[in-house]
């Protein structure tokens, strides 16, 4: 049974359909393959200069908690991304703090100085079941080569933080997507893009563009009925002009296309959402922040591009996953060899 890579929703795709269509956005992988080390870095930078004084508008959406990531306390807090997001798993998250860190300081030799301290943003997922997380494999030469490799152009699948990854029992990862919308009477046209590292779910409640092909798939057997214990961290990037409560909003929105995959965000599952603008930033010596934003009610398309994109961004992670042997000899299969067999 072949499976092509269908569209989700009404709404156009970018050029790439891929976070990258928000110009600016850029995502570097650093993968590592070595026997029962199966894991990586998935870094997203933001914009191309220094985040540390050149701040976005963003804010995230704890869809539930079960999470051990860095950053999001000050996030809330103050409403501003101030480095790259970096991805990996549960335990790399002290590694890729103090990498993040030293990049900091790399470009502002003040930090902590005469001027204040970074908040690092790194968000996690458990890939244990094919990644021997004991080996503390994750170290900051990884987050360095992830930034070396910034591109444009988004590898997908088993890559950077998501080589290590499971979803639907099935091989999980990094997936992207975007979608653009055309707001008020001026006509002005924005893209919101998504990437996601997919590590949650259960076989039977897989739900691809509408159809529920993981019963049919279960009832070929072969499914764990174990309960819901992986996560997700969705990462949504616009250009349109939002401040950090609008953001909260639109971030919240990628609950509903996680939603409509077949996720019931389960007790053991951490689903993360976060959203940046890239329209404008915020001079962090400036002593007044004057901000062009769009009026809510216009919001409704980029909610709507939100959901979708975040669905897409899962059905790519798994159409572009392969199969991945790991720790112990753990396998996940890719749904694509899943369904051929």
């Amino acid at each position: 049974m072949s499976l092509p890579v269908p569209h989700i929703g009404r709404l156009p795709a970018g050029p790439r359909n891929s976070i990258t269509d928000v110009a600016g956005v850029r995502v570097g992988h650093c993968t590592l393959d070595d026997g029962a080390v199966q894991t990586g870095v998935t870094v997203i930078a933001p914009h191309t200069g220094n985040l540390f004084t050149h701040k976005l508008p963003a804010a995230a959406a704890v869809i539930n908690g079960f999470g051990k990531s860095a950053g999001l306390v000050q996030l809330e807090e103050l409403g501003t991304l101030e480095t790259p997001i970096a991805l990996s798993n549960t335990f790399a998250v002290g590694a890729l703090l103090e990498a993040q860190i030293r990049h900091t300081l790399r470009a502002n030799p003040e930090c902590g100085r005469s001027l204040p301290t970074v908040n690092p943003l790194v968000l996690e997922c458990n890939d244990g079941y094919l990644n021997d997380l004991q080996r503390m494999a994750v170290q900051a030469a990884h987050f360095e080569a992830a930034l070396q490799a910034l591109s444009e152009e988004v590898v997908q699948g088993a890559v950077g933080a998501g080589r290590g990854m499971s979803s639907f029992e099935l091989k999980g990862g990094i997936g992207t997507a975007s979608r653009c919308v055309v707001l008020g009477q001026a006509a002005q046209g924005f893209t919101v893009g998504a990437l996601v590292l997919s590590n949650f779910g259960r076989l039977p409640e897989l739900i691809l563009a509408g159809e529920p092909l993981g019963a049919q798939l279960a009832g070929q057997g072969g499914s764990d009925s174990a309960p819901e214990k992986g996560s997700i961290i969705m990462i949504l990037a616009t250009d349109a002009p939002l401040d950090a409560r609008q953001l909260k909003r639109l971030a919240t929105r990628a609950g509903a296309g996680l939603a409509r995959t077949g996720s019931a965000y389960g007790h053991g599952s951490g689903d993360i959402a976060l959203a940046f603008s890239t329209a404008q930033q915020i001079e962090s010596e400036a002593d007044c922040v004057q901000m062009a934003l769009l009026a809510d009610h216009l919001l409704d398309p980029l909610f709507h591009a939100a959901a979708d994109s975040v669905e897409q961004a899962i059905v790519h992670a798994l159409l572009a996953a392969q199969t991945v042997r790991g720790r112990d000899g753990h396998v996940r299969m890719s749904l694509r060899e899943r369904l051929a067999s």
